[in-house]
């Protein structure tokens, strides 16, 4: 949980204190104020809750991750701005404002509705029908005071009763366990009275049965009111009583569509006002989408979670409409209407956050990786089958065909996709630290060994994965301890004899033929059987050509968010001629090419074309008349020394025989350079 540090200890803090402790969202460790006998410090006393007259003293102290600052002194918001460390998040004092100001408003809202139920319990106690309603467990829930005079049972005493206790012969409990109305029947009360009643289920929003209503009259009164109609407008004041107080948005149209009622409610989140409403077509708040006041009206079934945006505002929102059914005729609908653009925003947030958690360790997936070609297609097969076992993989192919970015994605399509994914490239790392960064040292081991030792790479990446990349150059003597690693499932730090269970799933790369390093001894045959439990070989990119055009604007999107360009595509004709290039950097060579082009293309074009193109063929060109001519009377092997020995040679001359220079311009090491002259002959004296 994320500690958090409150700056301010007055109204807005002492508010965010009581918020946090209840929602246990933060453990809040410190508050802090220059005026000790401020109500919130007390709170935090109260609460076991560190408290300081100094912020400065509690950064020393502890790691805060969220610093809220609820004085709302601008000074003091820049100077902590100013002090905290990059990864702690600044809340500033408005927020404090504005959650003091909701929690008023709840407060406010509170009294509101205590009080419109107490005038909604004087409406039922001021009118002359009877009215008792019970719950599903047949408890009385409902008393109003017509029925206390007409069955001469007290309020008090019935309110939590069970009906069948206070009255044997009530009806109501049948209407609740068959769901059907009684309208208009005859009942004698205990205590002689004649009533006509009607008893209706009462039904929540999803249909559930949660009780029973009845609503009588004594005969007395009927025969009193018998030639008086019943006032529709009264009616219509008590539902929009009852709609009205409603936090949910709803909306009443007729038989043909036209609007009758809306709540406060509609009005805030659609922004249409009662007189662009009532009596205007159900469709005038649809912004996007069918209306489903007229599905409803137009098929007399009802309709449940239907998306669409309404008002000018497009807000998205789910709606729930039904039909209003009076005596089998169709009267009109009810819609209520649940605002979820809030919701796509917070999912919207959470996507985000769960995206750069992924970044931190494995970015990639299988959506990222981009071709169509026989050859991609069944790599990625092998690589999705590999994904869901735990068994070694070992990804081979030239350099620059994405090793890495399927070794990213193997990890996020596994099991272990929320655990670690450790990258080690094993060219990187010098060989006399190698084995001490993968397998850690304890302490001592070394001169300038850490106190109390290090965890390995391997440790690291316990329960996870860890890719190891160019596992072809690694020495003999890791290569051993390796393999006790892949067999054994435990590693020993350097230094140590204390074996160190671990469960990491291995994925190697390499560019490298293993198979001859195995026929020149420098790579172990039963680590090769280890590795090569799971080979998937990825193809070059001038195999699998058809897939220049959707790599190409795969690629170019990441380009344009690199450089704030906005390049949209390739044309045909581009993407037919670098289908003739064979591309012998692979995928990073293509990337660095169409970011040269897009860096050079004028603003206001926006579709890379063949004029935009360096002269690709006429370097593969040059590059094959650097080839040693070949002729009928030499090997390919003769072929190869010859012409290694040439290059070496002019490497030499260029460098006037400095051997370090050379090597490094060769790409090989000081002691691999030694090997190949001496093997080709080539002269030391030409040397420095």
């Amino acid at each position: 949980m994320r500690t958090c540090m409150i700056v301010g200890a007055g109204k807005g803090g002492q508010a965010l204190l009581n918020i946090l402790r209840e929602t246990n969202m933060m453990n809040v460790i410190a508050i802090v104020d220059c005026n000790l006998d401020a109500a919130g410090i007390q709170i935090a006393r109260e609460a076991g809750i560190a408290v300081y007259s100094d912020w400065k003293v509690v950064l020393t102290r502890f790691e805060i991750d969220v610093i809220i600052e609820a004085t709302g002194n601008e000074a003091v918001f820049e100077e902590i701005r100013d002090k905290r460390e990059k990864h702690t998040v600044l809340i500033p004092g408005s927020v404090a404002n504005i959650v003091l100001n909701l929690i008023e408003e709840k407060e406010i809202l509170i009294d509101t509705l205590q009080h419109q139920s107490k005038q909604q319990e004087i409406i039922l106690d001021s009118t002359h029908d009877g009215m008792i309603a019970i719950n599903v467990d047949e408890e009385v829930t409902l008393f109003n005071r017509s029925a206390e005079k007409i069955t001469g049972i007290r309020k008090a005493q019935a309110r939590g009763k069970l009906i069948g206790s206070l009255m044997a012969s009530s009806m109501l409990p049948r209407v609740l366990s068959s769901g059907q109305p009684e309208v208009n029947q005859e009942q004698l009360l205990p205590n002689g009275r004649k009533i006509i009643t009607t008893r209706i289920p009462m039904f929540d929003e999803e249909g559930k049965r949660i009780g029973a209503l009845a609503v009588f009259k004594d005969m007395t009164a009927i025969e009193e009111m018998a030639q008086e109609v019943t006032n529709l407008k009264s009616i219509q004041s008590m539902l929009e009583a009852i709609i009205q107080s409603s936090d949910e948005a709803i909306s009443v149209v007729d038989g043909d569509g036209k609007g009758l009622m809306i709540n406060p409610a509609y009005t805030r989140l659609t922004g249409l006002e009662r007189d662009e409403v009532i009596g205007k077509p159900a469709t005038t708040d649809i912004s996007e989408g069918e209306s489903m006041h007229m599905r409803v009206l137009r098929t007399r079934k009802p309709v449940r979670g239907a998306q669409m945006k309404v008002g000018p505002s497009k807000r998205e929102v789910v709606v729930n409409v039904s039909p209003v059914i009076v005596d089998g005729r169709l009267k009109g609908s009810v819609g209520v209407i649940h605002d979820i653009s809030e919701l796509h925003s917070l999912n919207n947030q959470l996507q985000r956050a769960r995206q750069i958690i992924r970044t931190l360790e494995a970015k990639y997936s299988f959506e990222d990786i981009i071709g169509n070609s026989e050859e991609m297609t069944f790599s990625i097969q092998q690589a999705k089958l590999a994904a869901s076992t735990p068994a070694t993989v070992l990804l081979r192919g030239e350099s620059g065909t994405g090793k890495e970015l399927f070794a990213h994605a193997i990890h996020n399509a596994s099991d272990r996709k929320y655990n670690k994914f450790v990258r080690v490239n094993c060219a990187a790392i010098s060989e006399s630290l190698f084995e001490s960064e993968l397998f850690g040292y304890e302490e001592g081991a070394f001169s300038g060994a850490k106190q109390g030792g290090k965890r390995g790479l391997f440790e690291e990446a316990n329960g996870g994965s860890i890719f190891l990349d160019e596992i072809g150059e690694i020495s003999l003597t890791t290569q051993v301890k390796l393999l006790r690693v892949l067999q054994e499932r435990e590693i020993v730090r350097v230094g140590g004899s204390k074996p160190i269970s671990i469960n990491v799933r291995v994925i190697a790369a390499t560019n490298a033929k293993l198979e001859k390093r195995i026929m020149d001894g420098s790579f172990r045959e039963d680590l090769y059987y280890r590795l090569n439990r799971l080979p998937i070989q990825i193809a070059p990119l001038k195999q699998r050509k058809e897939d220049i055009a959707a790599l190409a604007n795969h690629l170019i999107t990441k380009i344009n968010q690199d450089y704030g360009r906005n390049v949209e595509g390739i044309t045909p004709a581009a993407a037919e001629y670098l289908k003739e290039y064979d591309w012998p950097g692979n995928v990073r060579e293509f990337e660095n090419v169409l970011g040269r082009i897009v860096i050079h293309m004028d603003s206001s074009e926006s579709m890379i074309d063949l004029a935009h193109i360096p002269s690709l063929l006429s370097e593969q060109k040059d590059a094959e008349i650097l080839s040693v001519e070949r002729t009928p009377e030499k090997t390919l092997s003769q072929l190869v020394d010859e012409f290694e020995k040439k290059t070496i040679s002019q490497t030499l001359e260029l460098y006037d025989g400095n051997k370090t220079a050379t090597a490094r311009a060769l790409g090989v090491s000081l002691r691999n350079l030694y090997y190949k002259m001496e093997k080709h002959d080539i002269e030391k004296s030409s040397m420095q």
